[in-house]
């Protein structure tokens, strides 16, 4: 038994090696919150929760708040064997605040997994009632080597398919192409960067709500006529706009993923009930955490709908928490788990990193294996 002596939040800003513009944002920057739970044994335990004004309405102020006067007081002198009851009671402490509860239900979970000795992914795939884990390692490797896209950002069609080429030469095969800034010429994105990269590298789109309901119709359309192998168009319309994003989805051939549009349970039942969407992408940040995230893959594969999981604009520790989730439940296409990639530097030691197409996440206990700047209780 360890007791949870405290719950510690601080800032974390990262700079990017490159700017990166979707329909909703523009940054240069990783600003996130670090969360870590330390137990009476010396175990520490890392989450995070990324500022994402335009998608969550979350800041690192806010939810550092959330972390120190909710959060915190439910886990600090709690017992990290009754770390089940623990996230449920840190998922019922307050309305909304998803990022902050992602930072903390994780960062208990990773100190009660490294605790047991085992990778988070086993301790999410055994609370869903999984065998552990769907994604085996690399025979002989001590890491998962979990498939990702890579996102090429907004912009004109010559710098998309310019940086689409040297995605492609890194050895990514699967591109996801932010558009809806102009839906007047999304469709000549879309085309330059296929012709940039050719037929047999994967196309995702993701309009981050930037087209109208009739938008999204007449662009997809034109998507699918031109021939141009999109794989799904993700969340077309207002996230709020569900009945828009079933009605886009009944008048085009193309598959529609939904994002921003899903956050918990009552929202995966709607897209459901409505038939809205072809598949959903779950983020931690949305949803809450790790058990939450499990649930809700779970849930949509049911009732029929694909799955992947995502990530915000966040660091190491998040995107390792959201491919263990991966690891752990597994989903149906290939995940969107690029953003840690994005940074010019890892603050940590350890943890995941990249390759060909793939992150690499460490099989052992721990996100990361130190966070440089964190105290001690």
């Amino acid at each position: 038994m360890a007791r949870i002596l405290a719950v510690r939040a601080r800032a974390v800003c990262i700079p990017l090696h490159t700017p990166f513009v979707t329909a909703l944002r523009r940054t240069a920057t990783i600003d996130t919150l670090l969360v870590s739970v330390h137990l009476s044994d010396g175990t520490c335990g890392f989450g995070e929760a990324p500022q994402v004004w335009a998608v969550t309405g979350e800041s690192v102020v806010g939810a550092g708040a959330c972390v120190d006067q909710v959060l915190g007081p439910v886990l600090e002198g709690a017992d990290s064997d009754d770390w089940e009851h623990l996230a449920d009671r840190l998922a019922g402490s307050c309305v909304r605040n998803f990022g902050a509860k992602a930072a903390a239900e994780t960062a208990l979970l990773d100190a009660v997994a490294r605790t047991a000795g085992m990778p988070l992914a086993h301790l999410v795939a055994g609370a869903a009632g999984l065998p552990a884990p769907a994604v085996p390692p690399v025979a002989g490797a001590d890491r998962w080597e979990i498939p990702t896209d890579v996102t090429i950002s907004a912009g004109s069609p010559d710098l998309l398919a310019g940086h689409a080429r040297s995605r492609v030469q890194e050895g990514f095969d699967r591109l996801k192409l932010k558009v809806g800034t102009d839906a007047a010429t999304d469709v000549a994105r879309v085309r330059a960067v296929r012709e940039a990269v050719g037929p047999d590298v994967g196309i995702r789109v993701d309009a981050n709500q930037g087209w109208s309901r009739d938008e999204a119709v007449d662009v997809i359309r034109a998507l699918d006529d031109a021939g141009l192998g999109v794989e799904f168009v993700e969340q077309p319309v207002a996230a709020d706009d569900v009945e828009g994003l079933a009605r886009v989805r009944s008048r085009v051939g193309l598959p529609i993923m939904a994002d921003e549009a899903v956050y918990g349970m009552r929202d995966l039942d709607r897209i459901l009930s409505l038939g809205a969407a072809d598949g959903v992408n779950v983020k931690l940040a949305k949803c809450g955490g790790p058990l939450t995230g499990a649930r809700l893959l779970v849930r949509a594969a049911a009732g029929g709908l694909g799955t992947m999981v995502g990530s915000m604009m966040e660091s190491h520790i998040g995107v390792a928490a959201a491919a263990s989730l991966v690891a752990a439940v597994g989903t149906s296409a290939v995940s969107d788990l690029d953003a840690a990639w994005w940074a010019a530097e890892s603050p940590y030691g350890g943890g995941p990193s990249y390759g060909p197409g793939v992150i690499r996440v460490p099989v052992g206990p721990g996100l990361v294996m130190s966070a440089a700047g964190d105290r001690q209780p």
